[in-house]
């Protein structure tokens, strides 16, 4: 799995633009799964899940993983191509608010109480980009307890429009 993929055009953002694509992304994670795993976690048909599976394969976003034999059959595992994604160019503002939904519905489903803070500060370049940079190493954090719970890490800053 790359560690952080570009996403510019039109193809992978049209894939991004389904809420059921997000949560497979988000569903996926660090860790490949089959469509029935999908299909069951999500609770969605499998014929859906595969659906979605293949525009966000064809769009690069996720791809084949390993094959296991069962009952006779070959199950396929499927992975993100990355564990972050990188929105860029003319759409990325529109895509960014969409994910934003899917992940505000992920937040009101939490099972415990989330963490959530939004605050607005003035900061010279110099202070952004130290800021960026530490929010690059959030992100960066690598998993250390595998049977731990699943947490989501949304950040992002952002200029505000002048006030007129």
């Amino acid at each position: 799995m790359d560690e952080e993929l570009e996403i510019a055009d039109a193809v992978q953002y049209h894939a991004f633009g389904h809420p059921l694509r997000q949560r497979i992304l988000f569903a996926l994670g660090q860790d490949p799964a089959t469509i029935s795993q999908l299909a069951s976690t999500l609770d969605c048909q499998k014929g859906s899940v595969a659906h979605h599976l293949k525009v966000l394969r064809e769009a690069g976003l996720v791809r084949p993983g390993q094959t296991r034999r069962v009952r006779g059959g070959t199950e396929q595992y499927f992975e993100r191509a990355a564990r972050r994604f990188h929105f860029t160019g003319p759409a990325a503002t529109g895509q960014i608010v969409n994910t934003l939904q899917v992940l505000a519905d992920g937040v009101a489903a939490s099972p415990s109480d989330p963490f959530v803070v939004m605050r607005h500060v003035r900061l010279s370049a110099a202070q952004l980009e130290r800021l960026t940079e530490a929010i690059k190493e959030v992100v960066a954090l690598e998993e250390t307890e595998p049977s731990a719970p699943r947490h989501a890490i949304v950040v992002g800053v952002y200029e505000l429009p002048s006030a007129g």
